[in-house]
């Protein structure tokens, strides 16, 4: 019977052991990170291994290209080891490595990429890859037409501010280093969209987002580029790249297939109102105020606006635009203010910009009436947040 127990003890502890090794045998996380952060282990083991780098949407070489890039751009060093020896496991080979890291330069500057050459030296030099020299393959062809925009835009928003930066941006940036043949024009965007989202970039996504997509990225693919570095460079970073990717998708599906002629949508026209327009709704404006002319730009455009008529001493409501607001006085006298400010008057042809965010209201002055026409983008389909009326002691209160 003692032995049967024995037996069955040892039964228990050789199972056991299984389990343990098994479990060790699954752990992809620096040991130390299961002695101090236990959370942490379950979900670099469990869901961003276990789950995200199996995810079909793309495919592992593409995975570790942007996760590399992410760690070059962020400056993340430590990390750029491990990760380089799965990208040679993943298919990328050490020239496109170190073409990878070139690309980088230019876009997260050289500290960051001669950083990572050190890096990757240390990999290289311990499987034994020996020095990485060029293709020698004649540089690419660039699609003529969308080189000729891209200058264009260049030429017209750079250039008059910082000529030189222009001249290398077309010269040097797009002349020289997008027609290295040592990547993909594929890769190359793939690498850059990832790069701009790990380090906040999102005003430049657009660009590089479509080009990535003339160059062969899918939709799929590119939203999956969001997903992978929501882990890599952290969420705040990759929901912002959510919105513009939406735009860039909603633009590409408007826009007509390659080949195919679309007429030129219709101008529209929005006529003047013969009975001056609709009255000002009381909860948003004192006095008697009509607005007419209002419009709403089509997708992907976001502005709007429209034409306000004030009475003598009638005002709008404190409120705010999330994106700003343009004004045009086209008669009369007026006055605006912002929360805290003083009380400005103005007159025909003055133009006023308030800055998003910023609680104000604006109106005819007491003793004359004045008519604005009104501009302002919506974010999130809204253009404004409307607040409390204006009281006559504030509207009267001192002006400049």
């Amino acid at each position: 019977m003692k032995k049967i127990a024995a037996g069955i003890a040892i039964s228990a502890l050789a199972a056991s052991g299984l389990e343990a090794e098994e479990t060790l045998q699954k752990r992809i996380a620096p040991p130390a990170v299961y002695e101090v952060a236990p959370g942490l282990g379950h979900f670099t083991d469990d869901v961003l291994f276990g789950e995200v780098w199996l995810r079909k949407e793309l495919a592992p070489r593409d995975r570790s290209l942007i996760t590399v890039a992410a760690l070059i751009s962020t400056g993340k060093t430590g990390q750029i080891p491990g990760h380089v020896r799965r990208a040679l496991d993943n298919g990328v080979t050490p020239g496109e490595l170190g073409e990878l890291i070139t690309q980088l330069a230019f876009y997260t500057g050289w500290p960051n990429a001669v950083s990572a050459v050190t890096e990757v030296k240390t990999v290289f030099d311990e499987r034994g890859i020996g020095a990485v020299t060029a293709s020698g393959v004649v540089p690419l062809t660039l699609e003529a037409a969308a080189e000729a925009a891209r200058a264009a835009t260049v030429n017209t928003a750079v250039a008059p501010t910082a000529p030189a930066l222009a001249d290398l941006t077309n010269r040097v940036l797009f002349g020289d280093l997008w027609r290295r043949p040592e990547l993909s024009p594929r890769d190359r965007s793939l690498i850059t969209m990832a790069a701009l989202i790990a380090i906040g970039q999102p005003e430049q996504l657009p660009f590089h987002a479509n080009r990535a997509m003339d160059n062969g990225l899918t939709r799929t693919e590119a939203a999956e580029v969001a997903t992978h570095l929501g882990f890599y460079a952290g969420w705040p970073r990759a929901m912002s790249a959510v919105p513009v990717l939406e735009r860039v998708f909603a633009g590409r599906e408007a826009a007509p297939a390659v080949g195919v002629a679309m007429a030129a949508p219709d101008l529209r026209i929005i006529r003047a109102s013969a009975d001056g327009g609709m009255a000002g709704p009381v909860d948003r404006f004192t006095g008697a105020v009509r607005v007419s002319g209002l419009y709403q730009g089509d997708a992907p455009a976001r502005i709007g606006g429209g034409t306000v008529a004030f009475s003598a001493g009638a005002r709008t409501a404190w409120h705010t635009h999330p994106l700003g607001q343009t004004l045009f006085i086209v008669s009369g006298r007026g006055w605006v203010q912002k929360e805290g400010g003083p009380k400005d008057e103005v007159g025909p042809g003055d133009v006023v910009w308030i800055p998003p965010n910023v609680r104000h209201w604006h109106g005819a002055t007491a003793d004359q009436p004045m008519t604005h026409f009104a501009v302002a983008e919506a974010r999130d389909g809204s253009s404004v947040t409307w607040m409390e009326l204006v009281p006559d002691a504030a509207y009267h209160a001192g002006s400049r």
